[in-house]
C-alpha cells in the first residue's frame, strides 16, 4: 500500500496540489487522469520520491519493493539490455555482479567462500535461477527479439529502448509499479500484451496514460486530478467520466431547486414582513433562508479544442492507386510490391509493428520519397493534407504561430487565421509565440490546424496523437469520425482507431500488405490475422534460433 496524507506542493505562489489526501491499495490498478498541467507526472515523482513535498507526506508499507518506468532513454546505453532489465530488481542485480566477481578471482578465500554461500542463499530466495528467463519473458512479450536481448542499449533504436525500459520496470514482480505514458512509442501488439500483464498483475499499480481504451481494459479505480484536489472514483476511465458528469447534473439539479425555493421564500419575505399577521411566519422563513447553501460547482480545467476538417470540394470516386511500391533501406526490404486502390469513402488504419514502413509509405504518397519500385496515382478531384510523425522541419524557424499558420492559409487575413488557432487553443498573445519554442502537444496542435485551414479532402496522418492530452484526442478522434472525405492514418491509440477505420491495413515484418474491409476490433478477432500473427512469431523464433 502506498498513500498521500496532507500533501500540499507550492511551485512558487502556486499551489499545484493543496492538502491530498488518497490511499492505494494492493490488487489495484489506479488511473491518475487529468488536463496537461494538472500535475499528473509531477504526484507520481512525490510518490516515488523524487520531488519533496510542501506540506505532508507519502507512506509506504514497510518492506515493499517500488517500481518506476525510467523517462532516460541513453541512461543505460553502455549495458547490455538482459542486465537493464534485471536492474529491475536492484537487490538481485547487486547479488549477481558481486557473485560473478567473487567466482571470478584466481585466489578464491575461505571468506569468499562463506560470502559466495550467503548471497547464493539470498539469490535462490529472490527466484533469481529465473531471472534471466523471466527477464527474456517480458522483452519477447514487448517485441524485443531474442537476438536483441544481450545487445548493448546504444545499439538499439528509439521505440526498443522504450520497451527495455518498460520490462525493467515490470520485472521481478514489483510491489508497487508507478509508470507515466506507459504506451508512448509502443506498437498495438505490445500495448495489447501489456494491457494482458496488468489485468494479471496481482499488486499495486499507479499509471498515467492518454489511452483511453487501454485505461478502460486495465483500471479498478480512476484518480482524478483538478483544481489541486484528487477525487477517487471505484472503476475505469469510461465510469469516471459518467460518474463526474452525472455528480454534475445532481449538483445542477440540487441548486436548481435550492433556487426555486430561495425564490419561494424571498417572495413570501418581501410580501408580508410588514404584515403583523405575518411577521412570525416571514421571521421563520428569513432563518429557512439563511441556512440554504448553493453548492460550488467548478467548471474542469479540462478544455477541449474544436477539430473540424472541412473539404473545399466533394471527392470523386478516383481517389488513389497504389502499383506494386517496394522500398529497402538499409538493406531491409520494409514494403513489398504494395498494391492497393482506395475508395471515396475509405477510411485507413495502417497497422503493424514496422513503424518505419507505414511513416515510408506515407512519405512516399506525400511525395517526399521515391520507391524504389511501382509507382501511385491521386485522383484529379482530391486534395492531400498531411500530418508527418517527425515534424521537425516544419518549425525550424523563427515565425510566430499567427505567420507560420497564414503562410499555408488560402486567405490571408489574421483574423481569419486566428479563428481556426482559436478553435485550438490558441488564444491571444499565444499568437505571437515563436513556433520554435512550442511543447510537443503545441506543435501538434499547430498541425492540425494547418490540416483544417486546408480544406484538403483527404487526409494523411502519421501517430497524429503523439504529445495531445485525453481531451485533445477525444477532439480530434471525433473530427476524424465526422470527416467526410477520406483518411489514412497510423495510431497506436486501440479507441481511436477501432471507432475512425473502416478498414485495416497492416504491413507485415516482410513488407507486404493485408488488406480487409472490416472494423479494428474484428479484424484483431479474425482466425486469419490470428494465422499470421502465429506464423509471423514463428518465423521470426526461427530466426533467432
Amino acid at each position: 500500500m502506498i498513500s498521500a496524507n496532507n500533501v500540499t506542493l507550492r511551485l512558487g505562489k502556486k499551489a499545484l496540489f493543496e492538502d491530498v489526501n488518497i490511499k492505494f491499495t494492493e490488487g489495484n490498478c489506479y488511473g491518475l487522469i487529468g488536463a496537461n498541467g494538472a500535475g499528473k507526472s509531477t504526484f507520481l515523482k512525490i510518490l516515488s520520491g523524487k520531488l519533496e513535498t510542501t506540506k505532508g507526506d507519502i507512506f509506504i508499507t514497510p518492506g515493499q519493493r517500488m517500481s518506476v518506468l525510467e523517462q532516460d532513454h541513453f541512461k543505460y546505453d553502455d549495458y547490455p539490455v538482459m542486465d537493464v532489465v534485471i536492474m529491475g530488481n536492484e537487490r538481485l542485480y547487486q547479488i549477481m555482479k558481486e557473485k560473478d566477481a567473487i567466482y571470478a578471482k584466481e585466489d578464491f578465500t575461505d571468506e569468499d567462500g562463506l560470502r559466495a554461500s550467503e548471497l547464493e542463499g539470498e539469490f535462490a530466495e529472490m527466484n533469481g535461477w529465473e531471472a534471466e528467463s523471466d527477464a527474456a519473458m517480458l522483452l519477447n512479450g514487448l517485441g524485443i527479439n531474442t537476438e536483441l536481448h544481450n545487445s548493448i542499449m546504444n545499439t538499439l533504436n528509439g521505440n526498443e529502448k522504450v520497451k527495455v525500459l518498460l520490462a525493467k520496470a515490470l520485472f521481478g514482480n514489483p510491489d508497487i509499479l508507478l509508470l507515466d505514458e506507459p504506451t508512448n512509442h509502443l506498437d498495438l501488439d505490445a500495448i495489447s500484451w501489456l494491457e494482458d500483464f496488468l489485468i494479471d498483475f496481482e499488486n499495486t499499480v499507479i499509471v498515467v496514460s492518454h489511452d483511453r481504451y487501454f485505461l478502460n481494459k486495465v483500471c479498478t479505480h480512476t484518480a482524478d486530478i483538478d483544481y489541486g484536489k484528487i477525487q477517487l472514483y471505484a472503476g475505469n476511465y469510461d465510469f469516471w467520466y459518467e460518474s463526474s458528469q452525472l455528480l454534475i447534473r445532481q449538483m445542477k439539479e440540487a441548486n436548481k431547486k435550492k433556487e426555486e425555493k430561495i425564490k419561494e421564500l424571498q417572495e413570501f419575505i418581501s410580501r408580508f414582513s410588514a404584515n403583523a399577521s405575518k411577521s412570525k411566519q416571514a421571521t421563520s422563513r428569513k432563518r429557512a433562508l439563511e441556512k440554504i447553501e448553493l453548492d460550488e460547482i467548478k467548471p474542469s480545467s479540462r478544455k477541449y479544442p474544436y477539430v473540424d476538417f472541412r473539404p473545399d470540394r466533394e471527392i470523386g470516386n478516383e481517389v488513389l492507386t497504389v502499383e506494386g511500391i517496394s522500398k529497402t533501406i538499409d538493406g531491409v526490404k520494409i514494403l513489398d510490391n504494395i498494391t492497393f486502390t482506395v475508395g471515396h469513402n475509405d477510411k485507413i488504419a495502417f497497422v503493424g509493428g514496422n513503424e518505419l514502413a507505414k511513416t515510408t509509405l506515407f512519405q512516399i504518397l506525400m511525395d517526399e520519397l521515391e520507391p524504389d519500385e511501382g509507382s501511385y496515382k491521386w485522383g484529379v478531384t482530391t486534395s492531400q493534407a498531411y500530418f508527418p510523425k517527425d515534424s521537425t522541419k516544419e518549425f525550424d524557424n523563427d515565425y510566430t504561430i499567427v505567420d507560420w499558420l497564414t503562410g499555408y492559409s488560402p486567405v490571408k487575413d489574421v483574423t481569419y487565421v486566428r479563428g481556426f488557432l482559436g478553435r485550438m487553443l490558441f488564444a491571444g498573445e499565444d499568437g505571437v509565440k515563436k513556433v520554435n519554442i512550442l511543447s510537443g502537444g503545441e506543435k501538434v496542435r499547430c498541425l492540425l490546424s494547418k490540416m483544417m485551414i486546408s480544406g484538403a479532402n483527404c487526409l494523411i496522418l502519421d501517430e497524429p496523437t503523439n504529445h495531445l492530452d485525453m481531451e485533445s484526442i477525444t477532439a480530434l478522434n471525433n473530427g476524424l469520425i465526422k470527416f467526410p472525405g477520406v483518411e489514412l492514418f497510423s495510431c497506436h491509440d486501440h479507441q481511436f482507431v477501432q471507432t475512425t477505420a473502416n478498414r485495416i491495413m497492416e504491413i507485415l515484418p516482410n513488407g507486404q500488405l493485408v488488406d480487409k474491409i472490416t472494423t479494428y476490433d474484428e479484424y484483431l478477432a479474425s482466425d486469419e490475422m490470428a494465422r499470421k500473427r502465429t506464423v509471423y512469431t514463428n518465423k521470426n523464433t526461427e530466426d533467432d534460433n
